[in-house]
């Protein structure tokens, strides 16, 4: 039983991760706003463009389908991952960029997080360095 239900979580996860390239900029809009980004952290970091922030990033990706920025969903919550990476520099914005886009499990449980292989490495940087400035409430 135990077996069916990982396997049953895992292709949910598969599936909702799947990618929303489709969303309009007034979903991606409501989006942001809904995951409370709020302050320096909302503002803070722009892509390779200088356009792109991290949370316009994130709001046109499918991050917030398995991630929030306070409360754990399928994933960690973005706050947590900032907490645990807090110290780690340009080696983690760099080694977290590589996660976002190849995928990666087993440091924050069981359930595996997909690929992003559409995500550019600059883009995932500038996610990365987004995640990182968030503050636990």
């Amino acid at each position: 039983m135990k077996k069916l239900f990982i396997v049953l979580s895992a292709s949910l996860l598969l599936a909702a991760c799947g990618g929303n390239s489709s969303s309009s900029s007034a979903d991606s809009s409501a989006t942001a706003a809904a995951s409370g980004s709020t302050g320096a952290a909302a503002s803070a970091t722009t892509g390779s463009t200088g356009a792109a922030t991290g949370p316009d990033l994130i709001a046109k990706s499918d991050c917030s389908t398995c991630h929030k920025e306070q409360v754990k969903l399928v994933g960690p919550a973005f706050a947590d991952i900032a907490a645990k990476y807090q110290s780690g520099g340009d080696a983690i914005v760099d080694t977290l960029a590589h996660k976002i886009i190849n995928g990666g499990s087993g440091h924050w449980g069981n359930i595996p997080m997909a690929a992003h292989a559409n995500i550019s490495v600059d883009d995932a940087k500038t996610i990365v360095k987004y995640i990182l400035t968030i503050k636990k409430n």
